[in-house]
Formats: structure tokens, C-alpha cells, sequence
């Protein structure tokens, strides 16, 4: 079983920053690979970004390329999800996850574990 914990969410003026954090729990971080998501009440979760176990791959969705980076620290059990150039229409919840399958996944039922999520607010 693996517990995901999201912080770092908060409230930004458009054009500002933040920085996402999803600490996990357990000794198999290692072999996960993890992605972030996002969702607007009323619409379907989106895929944002995700990353490999081993960090040489990223997979970004077309709009935040540029402007989000998606890392990791296996050491400290961290994905992290830094966020650039932020703009309105990047307001949301926004939910870590994670999945013992090989590979980048932009699918949510791709991912075996989710965090509760974080609320990410960008005001004009």
C-alpha cells in the first residue's frame, strides 16, 4: 500500500509561482512512476505531467510545457511539480499519483494510488 500527501497548494496572482509537493509513504518509491493531475469541479480529471522512476523521462501536457517541471528525490520520497508563469486557467485541484507500471502514463486508470489533493487557485 502507498499513501500520497500533496501540499504546497495555495492562492497566486496570475503570472507568480508555486511549488507542489507529494511526499509517499513506504520503501517502493523507487519503482514508481508518478504523474500529476488536475481537475475542475464538473469536469474530468486532466493530466498534467509525469515522470519516470528512474527521473530520465518527463511527459508534460501541451499546455504547461514551458512552464511546469515535474521532478523527483527518491531519497526523500518527494515528486515535486514546480509551477511557472501561472495563469488563471491553471486553477484547480490538483492530485498526485502513482503507479508501479514501466513507462510514462498520461491515463489516470493507468495509476494504481492518489492523493487527496491540493487546491491551486491563480487570480487575474
Amino acid at each position: 500500500q502507498v499513501q500520497l500527501v500533496e501540499s504546497g497548494g495555495g492562492l497566486v496572482q496570475a503570472g507568480g509561482s508555486l511549488r507542489l509537493s507529494c511526499a509517499a509513504s513506504g520503501r517502493t518509491f523507487s519503482k514508481l512512476s508518478m504523474g500529476w493531475f488536475r481537475q475542475i469541479p464538473g469536469k474530468e480529471r486532466e493530466f498534467v505531467a509525469a515522470i519516470s522512476r528512474s527521473r530520465d523521462s518527463t511527459y508534460y501536457v501541451d499546455s504547461v510545457k514551458g512552464r511546469f517541471t515535474i521532478s523527483r528525490d527518491n531519497a526523500k520520497n518527494t515528486v515535486y511539480l514546480q509551477m511557472n508563469s501561472l495563469k488563471p486557467e491553471d486553477t484547480a485541484v490538483y492530485y498526485c499519483a502513482a503507479s508501479f507500471g514501466v513507462g510514462l502514463r498520461d491515463e489516470d486508470h493507468e495509476y494504481d494510488y492518489w492523493g487527496q489533493g491540493t487546491q491551486v487557485t491563480v487570480s487575474s
